[in-house]
């Protein structure tokens, strides 16, 4: 008997399968060994050069013109965590949305509750948007901060990045934004946006390894070290080295997940974003119209798929969703993802909270046939349901 098949509807958690180049060059460079800045033989030489190349192509993709503004990090959760807890200062506000991960949620709610910060959520809609229309009225004085996710991670809805950025910028207030959702699958320019800020995931949309990710920043905006320790320069000083990138990249380089990253964008430009961003509605499309044709399943999201990324959040009247998720791997062979999806103030907006939602969550080699499976999958366990 054959090896049983399986549909893979979980991008959103980490992409895969990656390209052929990004496993090549993940595997050239663990084979390759040195490590940048720590000695001065040649495979130390060879490795920072991949790291300066790596960082000027990875830098040019987001549209930073200084490719020392580009910091590597260990994830998204690690530049969120750097930016946050390395810009704001005690008596500060904070203003974010309901949609964020709890990468984000999470350190503002711990500085919170150490009396450093304080919190306003900018409130949603009714239909599970957000709502500007207070907007003005929620900046104080001490306002330090502004941070929103750019894509919801539960109901692929694109946040109104650009009118919060516009907000922040007229009170010179910095601007984060967390596009762990949207980089690779949408088109990002930090000078469009303009995010003072940016995080992206290296092992989503970017199409890289897990353990890699990023922070790009504005000229002028100055952080505190989340971590410090060897950089390979100045090495007699005791305090961290002042130049950048290296006052924020303590520590040895991830030199097989930075390729790989590098490898995931090259791949990126070479189908073009506009392909892979365009393949991607179409799917949100088919698996939103789909859904919503199959009796007793609610689907969550925007109305044009156009309006958000290719996460498709359902649930099954009177099913859990952890029972749904469960048949669809054991009988049909299909990934996805049940449950808060580490983003519980987004299921508290749509009205999910605490039973979570069914997200599917297709890629790039997702094809249209696999969308139709899963759709046939969810008709039958809807109909054996007795929905």
């Amino acid at each position: 008997m054959g090896e049983k098949k399986y549909y893979y509807f979980d991008n959103a958690a980490t992409s895969w399968p990656k390209p052929e180049a990004v496993y090549r060059a993940v595997d050239t460079a663990l084979r390759s060994g040195g490590s940048p800045g720590r000695s001065g033989h040649q495979r130390t030489l060879a490795a920072e050069r991949q790291l300066f190349e790596a960082r000027e192509k990875v830098a040019a993709f987001f549209g930073a013109q200084e490719p020392s503004s580009l910091i590597f990090t260990l994830n998204a959760t690690d530049a969120l965590n750097m930016a946050i807890k390395g810009l704001l200062n005690k008596g500060d506000h904070v203003l974010t949305t309901p949609f964020e991960h709890n990468s984000v949620a999470r350190p503002l709610n711990a500085m919170a509750r150490d009396g450093i910060i304080t919190v306003t959520e900018i409130p949603c809609t009714d239909e599970g948007t957000l709502d500007l229309r207070e907007l003005s009225s929620l900046f104080r004085p001490n306002t330090a901060l502004v941070a929103a996710a750019h894509a919801s991670n539960v109901s692929g809805y694109l946040l109104p990045v650009k009118e919060l950025a516009a907000a922040a910028q007229a009170r010179q207030v910095p601007f984060l934004l967390d596009a762990a959702q949207t980089a690779g699958v949408y088109p990002l320019d930090v000078k469009d946006l303009p995010a003072d800020m940016l995080v992206f995931a290296g092992h989503k949309g970017t199409l890289g390894p897990q353990g890699v990710g990023g922070l790009i920043l504005k000229e002028g905006i100055g952080l505190r070290p989340w971590r410090e320790g060897g950089t390979g320069s100045r090495s007699h000083e005791v305090l961290q080295p002042a130049i950048m990138p290296d006052y924020l990249e303590a520590g040895t380089m991830n030199m097989p997940g930075i390729a790989g990253l590098q490898a995931g964008i090259a791949y990126i430009q070479s189908v073009g974003l506009e392909n892979i961003r365009s393949h991607e509605v179409k799917l949100a499309s088919m698996l939103r119209e789909g859904l919503k044709k199959i009796p007793g399943t609610r689907v969550y999201g925007p109305a044009d798929p156009k309006d958000g990324v290719a996460v498709v959040s359902f649930t099954l009247e009177g099913v859990d969703c952890g029972d749904v998720g469960f048949i669809l791997e054991e009988v049909y062979g299909i990934l996805c993802r049940t449950g808060l999806h580490c983003a519980p103030g987004a299921h508290r907006c749509l009205g999910t909270f605490p039973q979570g939602t069914i997200r599917l969550s297709p890629g790039f080699s997702t094809s249209e046939e696999d969308a139709a499976y899963v759709l046939k999958a969810v008709a039958e366990i809807a109909a054996e349901a007795g929905l």
